[in-house]
C-alpha cells in the first residue's frame, strides 16, 4: 500500500481491516517531509499503538541506478524507473531483501508500503510479482477500494519466469 497524504485513522483501516501486524517500509528513503507522520522516526510509533510492527527493508526500496544487465532482458519496461528496478531485481541484495520479505511473511500478516498510492506506478508492483511467481499469494490495498489480487502482468510489462524462479520483462512480441 501506500501512504502518500493519508492521515493516520486512514492509513490504519485498511491495515486493522485485513489483520496486518508486521508494516514492511519499501521506501528507499524512509521519510517524508509533506507528511512527517510517515517519518522513519515518527512511523514505527504510532504503528506500535496501534498493535503494528514496523521494519524498514532498504534492500527493497526503490529509485535504484541502472543496472549491469543486458539491455533486453527487462526491455519488456518502457519507463526508465521500473526497468531500473527490474533489472535490480536480478541482483543478490534484491533477492535477500526478497527472502527476508518472504520469511517475515510466514510469521506475520505483512503489508509492504512506499509513498505512491497507486500499484501501477510504484516499484511495489515489481515487489508483488516476485513474490506472485513464487507462489505467494499477493493482495494491493488501495484507499478504501476492494483489495485487488495480483496477478503477472497486471498493470505492467509481461514478465517471464525462469526455470530457476527469476522474474524478467523481455520485450513484447
Amino acid at each position: 500500500m501506500g501512504h502518500w497524504t493519508c492521515p493516520e485513522p486512514a492509513f490504519l483501516k485498511p491495515l486493522h481491516e485485513h489483520d496486518i501486524t508486521l508494516l514492511v517500509d519499501v521506501r528507499a528513503q524512509p521519510g517524508s517531509r509533506r507528511n512527517p507522520q510517515f517519518s522513519r522516526d515518527a512511523l514505527p510509533h504510532w504503528l506500535e499503538r496501534a498493535g503494528i510492527d514496523y521494519l524498514h527493508l532498504p534492500e527493497l526500496g526503490g529509485r535504484r541506478r541502472k543496472q549491469d544487465v543486458d539491455p533486453q532482458v527487462n526491455a519488456g519496461w518502457r519507463q526508465p524507473s521500473f526497468k531500473n528496478y527490474a533489472d535490480y531485481t536480478l541482483t543478490p541484495q534484491y533477492q535477500a531483501g526478497i527472502s527476508r520479505l518472504a520469511d517475515l511473511a510466514t510469521q506475520h500478516r505483512t503489508a509492504i508500503m512506499c509513498g505512491e498510492p497507486m500499484p501501477w506506478r510504484c516499484h511495489r508492483l515489481l515487489i508483488a510479482s516476485t513474490l506472485t511467481a513464487d507462489g505467494w499469494t499477493v493482495w494491493h490495498l488501495i484507499g478504501n477500494a476492494a483489495p485487488r489480487r495480483h496477478e503477472l502482468g497486471m498493470w505492467g510489462a509481461d514478465p517471464s519466469i525462469g526455470t530457476d524462479g527469476q522474474v524478467t520483462y523481455p520485450p513484447s512480441s
